[in-house]
Formats: C-alpha cells, sequence, structure tokens
C-alpha cells in the first residue's frame, strides 16, 4: 500500500472503535502500523495485518495471548476492543486490531552497532533473557482456550525439505558452492537440534521476534512489542533470533552470556546452553537467508546481504 492508501484504510479501519482522529504512519512493511488514539482518547498503536499471513483466528489467539500476558502481571500491548466488543475489525481493505501504546525506546536497530556503552548494553541484554524467560513461563502456566492457533516452528519447518521461511540455500544471490555451503551447515545444524529434541529440549509458545526494534527499553527495563510471529517453538531459538543481530558485534560474547545470564535468573537453561545459543543464533541466519526469497528482487542489495551474513556465520560456526 502507498502511505496514502494506507492511512485511507486506517482511518477506514478506526470506525469500528469509533475513533475519528487521523493516525501518523509508523511502519510501511508488511504490516501497517500507525500510533492512533483509542476510543477514550489513550495513545494507541493500530494494526493493519498483512493479507495472507495469519488467519483471522490466529490474530485472535495472538491477542488472547497478550490479555493473558498481562492479567500475569507482565507488560505488553494489550488488545483494545471494537465498539461491538471484538478485538479484530475485519470489514475494511485490511484486518485490523487496536492495541494499548507501551512508552519506551526501541533497544535499537537491526545493522547498526548499539549505541549504548558495553556496561550498559550487557544489563540490558541480561534484563531482556529475564523477560524472555518470563513470557516463557507465564506462557507454559496458561490455559489456552480451546481455538487457540499459532503455527508451530518444530525442527521440520526450521530444517526440512521446505522450511517455514524458505529455502536458504535457493536465495538466489548465492552461488552453486554456497549453496552448498549452506546446505552442509544446515546439515550440521539439524543433528545439534534434533539431540536438543530429543533430549527434552524446552518447546512452547515464543515471541519468536526479539530483535531490537521489538524490544521497548524504558531505563533499565525492557519490554516486548509485536507478537505477530509468535509461534510454538524452541526456547533457545528465541534467544537465538536475538543475537542474530549481535552476531558481529566485538562483544557479542558478553552480550551473549548477559542474555543467558538474564534467562536462567528466572527460568532454568539447558546443558550446553552457550553452544546452542550459537547454534540457533545461526538458525536465525539461515531462516533470514531464505525469507527474503520472493520478497524482494533478485538484485535487491539485501538479497546478497542476507546471504553473505548466513554464510559467515555459518563458517565462523563450523570452524
Amino acid at each position: 500500500m502507498t502511505e496514502a492508501e494506507a492511512l485511507k484504510a486506517a482511518q477506514d479501519a478506526l470506525k469500528a472503535w469509533g475513533v475519528t482522529a487521523t493516525p501518523r504512519l509508523i511502519k510501511n512493511r508488511e504490516n501497517i502500523v500507525l500510533e492512533s488514539e483509542g476510543p477514550e482518547g489513550q495513545r494507541a498503536a493500530l494494526r493493519l495485518h498483512r493479507p495472507g499471513y495469519q488467519s483471522d483466528d490466529a490474530i485472535r489467539s495472538e491477542l488472547w495471548w497478550s490479555e493473558a500476558l498481562v492479567a500475569a502481571g507482565m507488560t505488553v500491548p494489550q488488545p483494545i476492543r471494537t465498539l461491538d466488543g471484538e478485538v479484530l475489525a475485519t470489514g475494511g481493505a485490511r484486518v485490523a486490531s487496536l492495541v494499548t501504546w507501551l512508552d519506551g525506546e526501541p533497544l535499537g536497530e537491526g545493522g547498526v552497532p548499539l549505541a549504548m556503552p558495553p556496561a550498559e548494553q550487557e544489563a540490558l541484554h541480561e534484563a531482556l533473557g529475564a523477560e524472555l524467560a518470563r513470557l516463557h513461563m507465564v506462557s507454559d502456566d496458561m490455559t489456552r482456550p480451546e481455538a487457540f492457533e499459532r503455527a508451530t516452528m518444530d525442527l521440520e519447518a526450521l530444517l526440512g525439505s521446505d522450511p517455514a521461511w524458505g529455502r536458504y540455500w535457493e536465495n538466489p544471490s548465492l552461488t552453486e558452492a554456497e549453496s552448498a555451503e549452506l546446505r552442509a551447515a544446515g546439515a550440521e545444524l539439524r543433528e545439534v537440534i534434533a539431540k536438543h529434541a530429543e533430549q527434552g529440549g524446552d518447546f512452547g509458545l515464543i515471541h519468536a521476534d526479539a530483535l531490537r526494534e521489538n524490544v521497548l527499553q524504558q531505563g533499565d527495563q525492557v519490554r516486548l512489542i509485536d507478537f505477530d510471529d509468535g509461534v510454538f517453538g524452541f526456547r533457545m531459538y528465541e534467544l537465538g533470533v536475538q543475537m542474530s543481530q549481535n552476531w558481529d558485534q566485538p562483544n557479542r560474547e558478553e552480550l551473549g552470556a548477559a542474555l543467558l545470564r538474564g534467562y536462567a535468573t528466572v527460568r532454568a537453561l539447558p546443558e550446553r546452553a552457550e553452544d546452542l545459543l550459537e547454534a540457533f543464533t545461526l538458525m536465525r541466519g539461515l531462516a533470514s537467508c531464505g525469507w527474503t526469497n520472493g520478497r524482494y528482487a533478485d538484485d535487491d542489495p539485501a538479497v546478497r546481504g542476507y546471504a553473505e551474513r548466513a554464510l559467515e556465520m555459518a563458517r565462523r560456526w563450523r570452524g
């Protein structure tokens, strides 16, 4: 959608909440996100959901999950119901949801070195590890409704013949040799993750997209936003996703240790957690390499950028 089309769709959607104020566009990507007013004049975030990505029931499940997390004492965006008492508005150009606004600044941006001093970086990653552990613990304690629907990101979805995020070895920028290199890394990675699963690897609801842009910092506190990618998946994959943006930072080992340290204050880590963190960090790198397939033109620099990142991560991991 163009910006004008997005604003028009947003204003149409907001009628379901009785809101007439003009929203402000924040992000026009797969989901369109706008800053808006709620029905009581409160600050809110309007999401126009990307067509074909999540079913209406899956989006409702995400919003139910958010309400349950808040009820358990966590601070995450929760749905604001329409005038009809629904969590979704489904009659417009896109399915829409309106959620409460959380104050704070994003932890950072992918591809841009973190701006704060190293000690503060470590403290925030330790806080984030604890917050992710709380998310996992609360999610396990919930009694989900029968209609709860979220995708499962198991071993096959990650590293099968048709991965959920795309065949990373078919990234169009790869040479034949580079493609073979990534397939070999994927095969080795599959053995590691399969062994983790066989040993009872922690598996359940995860945010699955705890990148810097989706982590809000307010002082020494961190909060998660944007649960749109939430799935049933490996809990260590959750941490690997976060570390995938730190993989090339000079203090990446310290940040990884801080993330694990914070997690362990709330929830037990598996054996050899440091090795698993490296493996699942590479897993996210491969997934991102496949994610570009069909989303960008073959000659878009981002396609090669994700491929080069995956190759460098794989080479370092394989030694």
